[in-house]
């Protein structure tokens, strides 16, 4: 499948900007048509790629860049067919998380986000983690889906970004402990990816206490789904979930040098439901 913007990943600096000038409203169009275009090589090598090298030359416009951040986060792209059991759409609402990692990291240098342009992205795009079901990795013949490494990456942006707002870290929270129960194990290092947004997290100076109450809230609910369910397979999942998580987030304390009691607390709880 060959497109308009395919020759752009061929050009030098100068041949971009001048194709661009002239050729940027159709080529971001194609970019955003084909987000998640179900094959590894168009939605990964080349639309992903491109919409990112030409983010860091600097060859879209302001209003560009406000106008694709602002309808991202939207039902035509990170939340598309969320409720139903469509298996393509995945791969749009992954990669549109992805895309706003790039907008988010980037806003944090140049500012071409107003603070409460800023905010309505992150409250929307907070709760994408929490409401995705199809956490698939790597699709055969298809590329990565990856949805919730995508949305735990985009989690992590938002933290580091300079208007976050605090009250959504609960949100956050929630979508963390809710890829604990999607019916799956983990199989593709999501768990590193979740431990990131904690890492950001311990850096903004967040109590404490609440990390620990959150921790002793997942391993309750993970007791009361044995005690009510038994050993399903369910619970093995979320059980292999939870453990690799905790003991990514055990290492992650240990070497940042902070939360001791968090980590003390995540110890505990390793130590007990490692052996049933």
């Amino acid at each position: 499948m060959t497109t308009i913007y395919e020759p752009l990943l061929q050009m030098d600096y100068e041949q971009r900007k001048q194709y661009m000038q002239q050729h940027s409203e159709k080529v971001l169009s194609e970019l955003l048509q084909h987000i998640g275009y179900a094959n590894e090589e168009h939605h990964d090598k080349i639309v992903y790629r491109l919409f990112g090298e030409l983010l860091t030359e600097r060859l879209w416009s302001k209003e560009q860049l406000v106008r694709t951040a602002l309808i991202l986060p939207t039902n035509d792209y990170l939340f598309k067919n969320m409720t139903n059991s469509d298996q393509e759409s995945v791969f749009t609402r992954s990669f549109s998380a992805l895309w706003l990692v790039y907008l988010l990291y980037f806003d944090r240098e140049r500012s071409f986000l107003t603070k409460e342009e800023a905010q309505f992205v992150m409250v929307e795009a907070s709760r994408y983690l929490e409401q995705e079901q199809d956490v698939r990795g790597f699709v055969q013949g298809k590329g990565w889906a990856h949805s919730v490494a995508h949305g735990a990456d985009l989690l992590a942006t938002m933290l580091a970004h300079p208007h976050f707002p605090p009250h959504l870290v609960p949100v956050i929270l929630q979508g963390i402990k809710a890829t604990f129960w999607k019916g799956t194990a983990f199989l593709d290092d999501e768990e590193e990816r979740l431990a990131q947004v904690f890492e950001q997290l311990i850096t903004t100076d967040f109590p404490e206490e609440v990390c620990i109450e959150w921790v002793e809230q997942v391993f309750d609910k993970l007791a009361f789904q044995r005690n009510n369910e038994g050993y399903t397979a369910q619970f093995f999942h979320a059980r292999t979930n939870i453990l690799r998580f905790m003991r990514t987030l055990y290492f992650t304390l240990k070497f940042s040098h902070k939360m001791p009691q968090l980590q003390g607390v995540v110890s505990i709880f390793i130590g007990k439901w490692t052996k049933l």
